[in-house]
């Protein structure tokens, strides 16, 4: 494994720790991180520049594949989280900034560590990124449009501001990672190891600056806000494993839907929260970015420990 493949895998394995700790230096010195609020939108689409190297033909092809377990899969991941973020906002009676905040995380595509997880899970990783792929290119529609319906009850929501921001920051970065990887393919293909560590840097550099510009509203509102964000990941998992389930999917199939499903772009969360709201509706984003980096590695662990005791048994 050369030097840069370590990196990103130690980058990726301690992902949740530097999320903490940028999280805990930004309530702690804010005047330090305020300034990369300005460079959010910059640093998504980074993010979504690197998945666009990656993203290959193949991974539209499987729909022929896995037709089922593809369109269950995206059908869940924009049915199941936003209707419990417009279900946990109701029953806690949330602040509108709030409320908009967890239904932004709720609409958003499915993260692109839900991969790595269900690798680990031992579950069908090929499926999980065909559905991250979908979900990721539906997004400058379906997430406007689901936080429009849902959101437009606690505060104002432009459809159209919100379409245009998406396609800047999801659509257009993700077509010129793909145009890059025709372009300057041997260049692409030696950047490549470099991806894993640079998305953990954006990442941690968006939460960071969340944090640092909510510090106070976080530290009133934070441990309501962090019992919201627990029981909407746990439930997504939960609703999106039951509903592989009941759709006769492969066992395999059920796992990758349900970490598909519990685990979100918080990214795009942040930066449509930031650019559109109230600074403090970024918050439920910063900390399901932390959360769903801790919650995803343990389910995906016990899957992984299971399937190996299936195996040796056999």
């Amino acid at each position: 494994m050369g030097v840069l493949q370590k990196i990103g895998k130690f980058a990726g394995n301690t992902f949740a720790i530097w999320v903490l700790v940028a999280a805990g230096l930004a309530i702690w010195m804010p005047e330090y991180f305020t300034w990369i609020g300005s460079y959010i939108t910059i640093l998504l689409g980074i993010v979504m520049f690197g998945m666009g190297m990656t993203l290959k033909l193949d991974d539209f092809k499987l729909i022929l594949q896995y037709p089922k377990g593809v369109i269950i899969g995206v059908v869940s991941q924009f049915v199941i989280m936003p209707l419990l973020a417009f279900a946990l906002a109701k029953i806690f009676n949330l602040p509108p900034e709030i409320a908009v905040g967890v239904i932004l995380v709720g609409c958003c595509p499915g993260g692109t560590s839900s991969n790595v997880m269900t690798f680990l899970a031992k579950g069908n990783t090929a499926l999980s990124v065909t559905i991250t792929s979908f979900t990721t290119l539906m997004a400058p529609f379906a997430t406007p449009a689901l936080i429009y319906l849902l959101a437009s009850e606690w505060l104002p929501v432009s459809f159209m501001a919100m379409f245009m921001s998406v396609i800047k920051v999801v659509l257009i970065p993700i077509i010129l990672g793909i145009l890059a990887q025709f372009l300057f393919k041997p260049i692409v293909e030696k950047s490549i190891d470099i991806l894993p560590t640079v998305s953990v840097v954006a990442i941690v550099m968006i939460v960071a600056a969340v944090v640092s510009g909510s510090r106070d509203k976080i530290l009133e509102t934070g441990l309501i806000i962090f019992a919201i964000v627990i029981l909407h990941n746990g439930l997504g998992y939960l609703f999106g494993f039951l509903l592989a389930k009941l759709f006769k999917l492969q066992y395999d199939d059920q796992k990758a839907v349900s970490i598909e499903v519990g685990m979100q772009n918080s990214g795009l969360g942040a930066q449509l929260a930031m650019a559109h709201f109230d600074p403090v509706s970024a918050v439920p984003s910063a900390i399901f970015s932390f959360w769903h980096n801790i919650s995803g590695p343990i389910l995906a662990t016990y899957w992984g420990s299971k399937a190996d005791k299936i195996a040796k048994n056999r």
